[in-house]
């Protein structure tokens, strides 16, 4: 179906802001976290997984279903927001979209409500946290999230727009809405208000436990350091949501306001400025896929310890390969005989 709104819109930069944004994000974020689930299943075996893995796992499993979709944003923008791959696949791409916004949204959510039991009721926690209440809490977020996204993966999601420049035809993915939609305008609505009722959530645990660690008395050096560490984690699931998803949802409603025809309707430049920091926004919101497996970092002993002894072997093999260069005879040395001390943090 032809849309005739010729006077839509639009962010040129964008076709070449979301190339490059999502090439990089692409490359670092399957290695990262292909690397973090690779571990995880390795040094974890299904039965021995306890409830803050859990939901590790299954927020990497939700990064990994974003991440093979980037190449198809990417010949999107490529191709100046012109969708040439067949039309189920734009719906797919949309679905893993929402999927890993919320998915991430709530595992991030429940991995900081499990520090903030640890840390305000340690013993409580020890007791109750159990890997039943981890599937359990898993299965319940994949199910609701997965049931909303069903929408995005049934609906009409292309239209034929008209070009100003050539008057050639391109197809966009997910980018008609029905002016003057007010089923559109509440699901929006409902979708931005259930974001901050989770973020005002994690925002008060996460003050509490900066304060409770804060707080605590000087400690020997073992212990300084998991406090170290814990703050740490703390401000980067903090910077993983004011970098990536509060600014997408701060602009989120007046940007459906504009593109509904709801609001700025006399105001050019204002509805043009809302759309270009809604591009911008949309692109922050990617990043989250290489800044979660930073957070596991600072959440498992046994992840750092691996991540430091495979650093380690690394170092001890280049060290290898620059003895037996500059002697310029053919030695082979075993690794073990290189020490290797992992932290034991």
């Amino acid at each position: 179906m032809m849309d005739e709104e010729n006077s839509r819109i639009d962010s040129d930069f964008r076709y070449t802001l979301f190339p490059v944004v999502y090439g990089i994000v692409f490359v670092l974020g399957v290695i990262s976290n292909g690397y973090v689930l690779w571990v995880f299943i390795s040094l974890n075996p299904a039965k021995k997984l306890n409830e803050i893995k859990i939901f590790m796992v299954n927020l990497t499993v939700a990064d990994l279903l974003f991440l093979v979709t980037l190449p198809l944003w990417i010949v999107y923008y490529f191709n100046l927001g012109n969708w040439i791959l067949p039309k189920f696949l734009c719906n797919v791409a949309g679905c893993l979209f929402f999927i890993n916004t919320y998915c991430s949204v709530a595992f991030l959510g429940v991995i900081t409500y499990n520090r903030f039991q640890a840390v305000t009721d340690p013993i409580k926690a020890a007791q109750s946290t159990t890997r039943r209440r981890g599937i359990i809490l898993s299965l319940i977020i994949w199910v609701v999230i997965v049931g909303c996204a069903l929408y995005f993966l049934f609906m009409d999601s292309t239209n034929v727009v008209s070009l100003k420049t050539d008057g050639g035809n391109v197809t966009r993915c997910f980018e008609h809405y029905q002016e003057g939609s007010v089923p559109i305008l509440i699901i929006h609505v409902v979708i931005v208000f259930c974001f901050f009722i989770v973020f005002l959530v994690i925002l008060v645990c996460n003050v509490i436990i900066i304060r409770t660690l804060l707080a605590q008395p000087l400690q020997p050096q073992n212990k300084a350091n998991v406090k170290h560490k814990a703050l740490w984690m703390v401000c980067t699931v903090m910077a993983v949501f004011f970098i990536c998803f509060v600014p997408h949802h701060i602009v989120q409603l007046p940007w459906t306001l504009a593109e509904l025809k709801m609001g700025f309707k006399e105001n050019h430049r204002i509805h043009q400025s809302i759309n270009d920091v809604h591009q911008v926004t949309l692109c922050l919101m990617s990043i989250n896929c290489v800044l979660d497996p930073i957070i596991y970092c600072f959440l498992t002993k046994k992840f750092r310890k691996h991540l430091s002894e495979r650093l380690q072997s690394m170092r001890g093999s280049r060290k290898c390969s620059r003895v037996t260069t500059d002697t310029g005879v053919e030695v082979v040395v075993p690794l073990n005989n290189y020490p290797i001390n992992p932290t034991n943090n």
